[in-house]
């Protein structure tokens, strides 16, 4: 079967998965508020009004306000675009450097001993305490969060992407190639990689949903971006203190927070089943 005709039926069996096409509307409705947060979002996220301070939700204040007059609306949009903009800045380092450490690691055997107990070392630690030692290290800022979660998952990229590499390079037509007298490098490029994307792209995915949320987990506890900065972790973290008086503060983005995850994650699912072939045997 032809590349375009075996892209068509995945694209075809993704728009039957029920599961996949609930994930990307749900992830699509914050993705959409995110990029249209200027448009829908006009009012400084950081405007104080302590006039309006503690505003239930009403036709005024969509979200209610915070205690100092903010309007949470356009806190928790604009948050929704720095969330984007972590998860997809994560996500694409991880793409391209933990494809290229499993990629090394699962073809030149010689150093895959080396490279994996430096990542065994990395995993060893609980995702969010790493974090947390990084930037602790580096400092609390957008940019030093990206390099901190870039560090912390891409181990788990290039674990998954060295187990694929091991296996295919092994494969029949692999070995053809090399007969042929094909380099190791036009091997892994032309011939490995394409046929690695499946798993790599269903862990690009749970990735995403995993920065976020250890991007709210590190701004909620401190970490994370600076205040006044509207982050749905740093939202969380003022709004703990009057969840009796004022609940909507922690509530609203905790919500878009469980939207976000829970919608990769479907995504996630969905891109597995379609892409596994073994689900597709069992199926």
């Amino acid at each position: 079967m032809s590349r375009p005709r075996r892209s068509l039926g995945v694209l075809r069996r993704l728009l039957h998965h029920r599961l996949f096409l609930l994930g990307a509307a749900l992830f699509g409705i914050i993705l959409a508020a995110a990029l249209l947060a200027p448009l829908i979002a006009q009012v400084d996220p950081n405007k104080l009004s302590m006039r309006n301070k503690f505003q239930p939700p009403s036709m005024n204040y969509v979200f209610g306000t915070d205690n100092f007059g903010r309007s949470l609306w356009s806190r928790v949009i604009w948050g929704a675009q720095l969330s984007m903009f972590i998860g997809g800045a994560v996500v694409a380092i991880n793409a391209v450097a933990g494809t290229a450490i499993g990629a090394i690691a699962g073809y030149f055997r010689p150093l895959d001993n080396m490279l994996m107990r430096i990542n065994d070392a990395l995993m060893a630690f609980p995702a969010v305490l790493l974090a947390i030692a990084v930037t602790a290290v580096l400092g609390p800022s957008v940019n030093d969060v990206i390099i901190a979660l870039a560090i912390v998952y891409t181990p788990r990229t290039a674990r998954i992407v060295r187990s694929s590499v091991i296996v295919l390079r092994e494969m029949e037509y692999v070995q053809a190639a090399r007969a042929a007298g094909a380099g190791d490098w036009r091997i892994l490029r032309r011939h490995i990689l394409p046929n690695a994307m499946a798993p790599l792209l269903v862990q690009l995915s749970f990735l995403f949903a995993y920065a976020v949320l250890t991007e709210a987990t590190l701004s909620f506890l401190g970490v994370g971006a600076v205040p006044p900065t509207p982050t749905w972790g740093n939202i969380m973290a003022e709004g703990r203190q009057y969840m009796t008086d004022a609940p909507w503060i922690i509530t609203i983005p905790g919500a878009a927070l469980m939207i976000t995850v829970l919608g990769l994650n479907l995504l996630g699912d969905g891109l597995r089943d379609v892409l596994d072939p073994r689900l597709r045997i069992q199926q």
